[in-house]
């Protein structure tokens, strides 16, 4: 992130401001997922994209953007990275409105209610420690890396068991990064050598990415499939 001067100390009232912050981005965030999810399934564009091919396209640009957030955010103003953030929020909302066709809406519904408790503890719990836990990082994108080559592997395996495992491992991977990340947003606050407003959108999209990965994995665990 790019460095401000700053020279007033930041007391813990202004971190929890700035958190504060952070959620109501995340949950606007989520919220503007949802709304574009249930409302791409609803009115069938879902199904169109899909057939047509658009939906490879869609998620081609949902990763553009989350690489264009990750690598120019030093660069952009904190107005441009608030679009980019709401940006990828919107297109997720088109590709997650294909679990409607998957999964039964209370299975959803139950889903994301437990996410969220899940999500709400362990952000807690990475607020509230004072322990280093920066070596974390590593091993989690080490082990988010190796995940994600093996469900690619798995598509053509079409292992069940695998798949299985790799939707635990996967789920504990980000359960771990909840609590990393929140922790790593403290600090970075505590720091006192960052734009607030910039750091409030980073954390938002962090923390969203987090929620949207522990939902996708408790669905894909515990969802019952429509028949």
């Amino acid at each position: 992130m790019q460095e401000f001067e700053y020279n007033e100390v930041r007391t813990g009232s202004d971190i929890k401001n700035v958190l504060a912050k952070t959620f109501l981005w995340m949950f606007l965030g989520i919220l503007g997922t949802a709304i574009v999810a249930v409302f791409t399934y609803t009115s069938g564009l879902a199904e169109s994209f899909v057939f047509n091919g658009t939906y490879a396209l869609i998620c081609i640009a949902e990763l553009a953007v989350v690489l264009i957030f990750s690598l120019l955010f030093r660069k952009l103003s904190p107005t441009a990275v608030t679009v980019l953030f709401f940006a990828y929020a919107m297109i997720s909302g088109v590709t997650l409105s294909t679990i409607f066709y998957i999964y039964e809406l209370s299975s959803i519904v139950i889903a994301l209610f437990g996410s969220a408790g899940v999500f709400g503890a362990l952000a807690y719990a990475g607020y509230k420690t004072d322990k280093d836990i920066s070596s974390m990082g590593n091993i989690l994108m080490i082990g988010l890396i190796v995940g994600l080559i093996l469900s690619i592997i798995n598509i053509f395996m079409a292992s069940t068991m695998l798949e299985i495992v790799l939707n635990w491992a996967i789920l504990a991977i980000f359960l771990g990064f909840t609590l990393y990340d929140m922790n790593k947003i403290k600090m970075i606050l505590s720091s006192n050598e960052y734009e607030e407003d910039k750091v409030a959108i980073y954390g938002a999209m962090e923390l969203y990415l987090d929620f949207i990965n522990i939902f996708l994995r408790i669905l894909a665990i515990f969802g019952k499939h429509r028949d």
